[in-house]
This record gives structure tokens, sequence and C-alpha cells, in this order.
């Protein structure tokens, strides 16, 4: 394995969020070590995100995380139910969306989620360095070294982590290009005295009410600066209702606006940016998690396969090509449910017209996979049939002696997968030194990249020696031997 002499790891990860956490987590599986740097000196209590998608929850189920996201979902779920009156996912607040029984995500607060991917990422030995704020960068021909207040660190590379307001983003010099804000929202938990008014649209805005719940969305004002006070609140409500109440009580209170902004390239030399770090946009549909961590899971084997030394870092771009779509589209998205939150009869109208798609099974379905991302698939560099290029599922997988395992349980080691059926068996030998080879009788022939990503389907031996040819040229070949996985 190729280290450089001088450096302190092989990849500094700056952020110690969900995403730096699963990162950092994903180059330790694949031989990189990682320390990551974190300004504050505890984790986050924030509750800001309350779960991640199908693709998130089925990434890190491959990753043995699977029984504790089951342990949480059923908690977290009741407490969606508590807050927003319905267990259904929505578009704009127009809670219809039905879930898949097959593919579904997590209901989980963040910092349960932080928690869980902490102790994931120490045991696989990742650093984690707190009350460490990064004041400076320098990247040079050799790597980058990383000032902080109490010093410096060096490392071939560096990922930024570090959230909308990214630092490793501005002192990289990444352009961010995006949309100005439309709404603002404040949300928090609280308690009334008196009177209050009715949830629902108005004239000026939108008030959310349940239980201790409640919520302002109005048009975007100048930010407020400091943490949110009753009053704050009081007067929001004022403004979109017209009535005044007495906010007797106030907690986990914040504040935000839907601006929209993506970093024009995910990958500036030595310098990376993963998470609201590369993409922000409105939280509506619960999206940013799932996006980051699909950021992470998609640099993570890529990153460390450079680092060993084992690819050249042109495979580092294909990094940038298949995400930098995927967050423009979750951008997409979000700023038009923005545009059906907005206040306005004409708005009203639109949103009743969409309401009623919902109601049919398609568009509903359409809705729901929009929000998933399940239907995502990347460009692959190769012609190759479907699936290839999309996420696969968590299959069930019976072997020639009729063991039944899950699909999850070949992946905890980050390895590629080959799924092979009796007729295609021969093929086994193509990939003697990329990926782990598991017999089949109940499914198609499948690659399965590290990440989960399909990288050839149902092909015959010509299409199977493409794709392992081209990812070789740019992965390498000093992958573990093959191991073939006869089930449980």
């Amino acid at each position: 394995m190729l280290r450089r002499q001088g450096m302190d790891s092989d990849v500094i990860v700056v952020g110690a969020g969900p995403v730096g956490l699963l990162l950092a987590a994903e180059l330790h599986l694949a031989g990189a070590r990682a320390v990551i740097l974190e300004r504050r000196d505890t984790p986050s209590q924030d509750t800001r995100a309350r779960g991640i998608g199908v693709l998130a929850t089925e990434a890190l189920t491959r990753r043995g995380l699977g029984p504790q996201l089951a342990d949480v979902h059923r908690r977290g779920t009741q407490d969606l139910a508590r807050d927003h009156g319905s267990t259904l996912g929505h578009f704009a607040n127009i809670h219809k969306l039905v879930p898949d029984p097959e593919r579904h995500g997590t209901n989980i607060w963040q910092p349960e989620l932080e928690r869980l991917l902490t102790e994931h990422a120490l045991q696989l030995g990742v650093r984690i360095l707190h009350g460490h704020d990064v004041v400076g960068i320098e990247p040079d021909a050799d790597g980058v070294t990383v000032r902080t207040a109490d010093g410096e660190l060096r490392a071939p590379y560096v990922v930024g982590c570090d959230g909308g307001r990214s630092t490793v983003r501005t002192l990289a010099g990444f352009g961010f290009p995006g949309s100005p804000a439309l709404l603002r929202t404040i949300a928090a938990r609280t308690r009334f005295v008196g009177d209050v008014p009715p949830s629902g649209r108005y004239a000026a805005g939108t008030f959310l009410h349940r239980g201790d719940m409640a919520g302002v969305i109005e048009p975007a004002a100048a930010a407020a600066d400091g943490p949110v006070t009753r009053a704050e609140l009081a007067a929001a409500i004022r403004r979109v209702t017209g009535a005044d109440v007495v906010v007797d009580d106030l907690h986990d209170a914040r504040r935000f606006s839907d601006h929209a902004g993506q970093a024009d390239t995910y990958r500036r030399g030595r310098v990376l940016l993963a998470g609201d770090a590369a993409h922000v946009h409105s939280p509506s549909g619960g999206q940013g998690l799932n996006l980051g961590l699909l950021d992470a899971t998609n640099l993570g084997w890529k990153l460390a396969a450079v680092v060993r030394g084992d690819a050249p870092e042109g495979l580092l771009d294909t990094y940038t090509r298949e995400r930098h779509p995927a967050g423009a589209a979750v951008l997409r998205n979000a700023m038009a449910q923005s545009a059906l939150l907005a206040p306005g009869v004409h708005v009203d109208a639109l949103r009743e017209i969409i309401a009623e798609l919902m109601d049919i099974p398609a568009a509903n379905r359409y809705f729901t996979e929009l929000l998933s991302a399940v239907n995502l698939r990347y460009d692959l560099p190769y012609p190759a049939e479907d699936p290839a290029g999309r996420y696969c599922a968590d299959l069930e997988l019976v072997d020639d002696g009729g063991a039944v395992s899950r699909l999850h349980e070949h992946a905890l080691s980050g390895h590629w997968l080959l799924l092979l059926t009796p007729p295609m068996r021969a093929l086994a030998a193509c990939a003697t030194e990329l990926v782990d080879v598991i017999p089949v009788t109940n499914t198609d022939p499948l690659l399965i990249r590290p990440d989960g990503v399909v990288a050839w389907a149902r092909g015959d031996r010509a299409s199977l020696g493409t794709a392992l040819s081209w990812w070789r040229s740019e992965v390498g070949t000093h992958f573990p031997a093959s191991r073939v996985t006869m089930g449980h």
C-alpha cells in the first residue's frame, strides 16, 4: 500500500456530521486512513433532520447498521405521527405519498444518527479530533496542509464535509452558484397561552401547529442573527395569521431558508466536497441527509483506491460526474416544492391540482420515487443494460444448496460483488482480482460496486469483460483476492 512520507493521514475529513463520519468510515473500510477535524467541542444535539431515505438506509444496512436503524425507526415513526399527524411522505407539505413497502427509509433524528455513525467510525479506527476550527488550506503538488488555531495537519487529500457555510469550500475557491431564498421558516417546540389560530395556509404564508410543534413559513426576509426568540415567533405568527399569540415556552427552535446552491465541481485538485458543503437546498421532503450520505459512499471507495495507489487520480473525476447531476436533481425538486409552499391564490389552485394528481397511483409513485431517488441512474462509460447504473435493492439471494441470505450480508467488507447464476459461473474467472463472487440461483447476474451501484447486469462474457476492463483501468487491479460466498 502506497504511503506518502510526512503525512499525518491519508485523508483529512473536515466536519464530524453524518456525512463526514460515514465518509471516514468508508475510507477506513477500504484501507485508507482518515482523521476528522471538527470545530465543535462536543457532538451537536440539534434535531434538524429527522430521517434518511431509502438509498441511505440501504447503504448503512450494507455496513451492518440495519438492526440499529430498525430499532430507532419505530420510535422515529411515532414521533413523526405525533408532529405531522401522518406517517405518509409529503411533497410541499401535501401528505399523500405512499412508501414502497419493499424499500423504505428510516425515521431517525440527526443526533441519534450521528451517535450511530460515530460508533461505527470509531470501531473502524477513525480518529475524530473535536475543537479544531480550520483556518487555512494550502494545497500543493504532493498534498494539502490544513491549518487550525492549534497547529496543522497534512494529508494527500482533504474533503470538506463542513456544512452549507463550508470553510473548506470558501478557502479552496470553489464556485457556488445558486438561487436566493424564496421563503423562510421558523420552527420550534413551544407552548402557547390562550387562543391559537388554526393551522393552514393564509394570504401571507403558512402556520403549522400540532401538539407542541409550531412553524411559520413566509416570504423570505433579511436573516436574523442569534437564537430564535419567543417574540420573533409571535411576530411571525402575527404577520401570517393576523392573530396575537402568547408564546409561553420555546425550545428546539430554529430558522432556515430555501436558498439553493451547488458547487460548480466537487473536486478541485486534492480538495473535495461532500454533503451540504457541495449543495444546499430547502429541507422540504427531507432529502439532504440522503443526498449527502450517498456522496460519502460514492467517494469513499474511489478515494481509497487512489490513496492506496491502485487507481489513477482520474477516478476521482467520476465522483463529480455521477454526484453533481444527482445533487442538481434534488435542488430542482426542492425549488419546485418551495414554489408550491409560497402564499397566494394562484399557488393554492396549483396545490389542489398537485394533490389530485397524487391520488393517481402512477403519479403518486412518480413523486415518491422523485424524493427517494430510487430511480437515479448514473451514465456509465460503457454500454450496459438496465439496471446497470442504478442502486441495487437489498435482494434475497438463494445459493445452490437452497440457503437464503440478503445482499447486505455479503457487503460488510465493502468489496465489489459479482452475483452469478449456474450458466454464468465460468465468468468468475474474469474477476479474481476484483470482486467477491456469490453463486446464486434466483436472480440475474449482477456486478455491484462497493457503494451498491450495479456496474453490469445480465450480459455475456464480452459485456462483463468490457465493464471490468474499464473499472480496472480506472481502479487498478490490486484488490483483495476473490472470495466465493456460498451463503449461510
